[in-house]
């Protein structure tokens, strides 16, 4: 099955303990897709701007990403500056510059309107129904947000997430969506906006998914060296949406083993700067590093005092 992603290309500035990379490319669709290129083929919608540079376009190409759905407009590209700290899970927007993603309308190609399978980057919820309009008969769409837009678009959010399968979202994010300071509660609050699965990433504690009937807690793959953690939220949620999409299904087991394969490709992204952990990162890669996971959280069935 194929899996349409579709969010922001940026060309970013990342400070970080480990360095600072200018000129780097970005976005939310940037991350979602190359790490979904791993597991199905992938159809990218967005923007760039006349800066843009054209051997990018070939890079996600070469991975298997049909690139047809990505304009190029007049003007500058989207442009993210970010400061982390020594924690990774702090980072400070210098600038944010929105360019030619102002008047982005997010429109389809008519071959991509047939997509089974749907990941929505954190753009604007009026463009994420959009999307939604124009896709004809999903079976699967996974969405992420962020503060800005549940403080300042909350209406066209909650008319979104009516639509969603899966939610994506921090915890400070499902906090603030909710009303509700306690994860649990958090999570069954979002889910009666709408969404049958809300996936709660907290960084390098990992992420917690919850359904109707089940919680589910995955660890984070522990890294002697985080280079730049942008991206890395996206990537997991790529990578998790491409295994999705690669089996068709969307059952809590599924999602399950789709999560642990969402950290083990982030693993790879926050390992570098940009998307340059996942530029070249192999199957045989994402095989190991996944018997690396199941052998550390392996712990024996029997009970201690059966």
């Amino acid at each position: 099955m194929t899996l349409l992603t579709v969010g922001t290309l940026a060309i970013d500035c990342v400070e970080a303990p480990h360095g600072e990379r200018h000129e780097a490319i970005g976005g939310s669709a940037s991350f979602l897709a190359a790490a979904a290129a791993n597991f199905c083929p992938v159809q990218m919608v967005g923007v760039i701007g006349e800066d843009f540079p054209a051997g990018e376009l070939d890079f996600f190409q070469n991975r298997g990403i049909d690139t047809s759905g990505v304009s190029r407009a007049d003007g500058k590209t989207f442009h993210w500056h970010g400061r982390y700290e020594k924690d990774p899970n702090i980072r400070h927007t210098v600038t944010t510059d929105l360019n030619v993603l102002t008047d982005f309308r997010a429109d389809l190609p008519p071959a991509f309107r047939k997509t089974e399978y749907v990941a929505l980057g954190n753009i604007d919820p009026e463009l994420q129904l959009r999307v939604l309009d124009q896709v004809e008969n999903p079976k699967c769409v996974i969405c992420d947000t962020m503060n800005y837009w549940i403080e300042g678009r909350n209406e066209a959010l909650r008319r979104m997430l009516e639509r969603v399968q899966i939610i994506s979202v921090n915890d400070s994010e499902a906090r603030q969506l909710s009303g509700e300071h306690n994860l649990v509660k958090a999570a069954r609050a979002v889910r009666r906006m709408g969404p049958e699965y809300v996936v709660i990433k907290r960084g390098e504690n990992g992420a917690i998914l919850f359904s109707e009937d089940d919680v589910y807690v995955v660890m984070a793959l522990p890294l002697e060296s985080v280079i730049d953690p942008t991206g890395a939220g996206d990537s997991f949620a790529g990578a998790m949406m491409g295994y999705i999409a690669r089996t068709g299904s969307h059952d809590v087991a599924t999602l399950r083993k789709a999560m642990i394969l969402g950290n083990v490709v982030a693993s790879f992204a926050v390992e570098q700067f940009s998307l340059d952990g996942l530029r070249k990162l192999t199957h045989q890669q994402i095989n190991d590093r996944y018997a690396l996971f199941r052998k550390m959280t392996y712990f024996d069935k029997k009970l201690p005092f059966a």
